[in-house]
């Protein structure tokens, strides 16, 4: 039980046996948080050999592009020409953002 400025603190669940005023109510609650820790690292572990297995298959993950390759092509072309970036995505029908993410 912790003791903060002379105060005695617990916590008593009114619809579960938890009651850490009591050493048994303390090893109820600590059980929980293991049981619910244990279980988010399995969760992670089955995410990450998921993500392993499919990049391993030759998935490709994440979000799509939102370029087409010949999209990027034509944009550089435009670029190289001169044209501002504004409206270089004017005609690729994109945002200037999307632009400049691109490599």
């Amino acid at each position: 039980m912790e003791v903060r400025d002379g105060c005695d603190v617990g916590f008593r669940s009114l619809s579960d046996p938890i009651d850490t005023t009591t050493a048994g109510g303390r090893l109820v609650l600590h059980m929980m948080g293991a049981l619910a820790e244990f279980e988010r690292s399995l969760i992670v572990e089955r995410t990450q050999a998921g993500l392993h297995a499919a990049k391993r298959r030759g998935q490709r993950l994440g979000r799509p592009p939102s370029l087409t390759p010949e999209q990027v092509i034509h944009a550089r072309g435009l670029f190289a020409t001169g044209e501002q970036g504004r409206t270089v995505a004017k005609i690729i029908g994109t945002s200037r953002a999307t632009l400049y993410q691109r490599p």
